[in-house]
């Protein structure tokens, strides 16, 4: 279990990851809307050009057809896009709230649960001269690591700013490159 510090630096560093995401959310949602302006506009200028005579009824319909589908998938990819970004911070807080209260629900299931969890917390468990060692899958095992070092008596000694530091460091160094 983790205490309201370690907890706070994990929100701290997810709050500090999304930045980069929401810079890439906001660039999408620039686009799309850019196109979709676009289409709106070209729609309305065809418009005018049938008012005025100058296109036919037949290839208006059909491009209007056209640039109508094609901002319909702008305004879903627009609601995709609106719905991500509302669940990262949502699912991330979630989820180190579920990772601290962990402890309290193993002890509570039935044991087919149990090993549900631990399939997906754990690889590569290993039983060596009576102790059980298991690897945590990512991003667990950032937690772990952080929970133990927090832990240790030079991390008692360390103040809390140097104890958050090494947490967003451990983090940087773990991100995988986004593309």
């Amino acid at each position: 279990m983790f205490d309201d510090d370690v907890l706070g630096w994990i929100r701290e560093a997810l709050t500090e990851s999304h930045e980069d995401e929401r810079k890439a959310h906001d660039e999408a949602m620039a686009r799309l809307q850019a196109e979709y302006t676009r289409l709106q506009n070209r729609m309305d200028t065809m418009y005018v050009d049938k008012l005025d005579g100058r296109i036919d009824t037949a290839p208006f319909d059909r491009l209007a057809e056209k640039w109508r589908t094609e901002q319909a998938e702008c305004l879903r990819l627009i609601r995709h896009h609106q719905a991500a970004n509302e669940s990262y911070m949502a699912d991330g807080v979630r989820l180190l709230e579920l990772a601290r209260s962990a402890r309290s629900l193993f002890e509570r299931q039935r044991p087919s649960e149990k090993r549900r969890l631990l399939d997906f917390l754990v690889s590569n468990c290993t039983w060596r001269e009576g102790k059980l060692a298991a690897e945590f899958r990512q991003p667990f095992d950032l937690l772990a690591n952080t929970v133990m070092d927090n832990a240790s008596e030079d991390a008692a000694r360390m103040p809390a700013w140097s104890k958050k530091e090494k947490w967003l460091l451990r983090l940087d160094s773990n991100q995988q490159p986004s593309g």
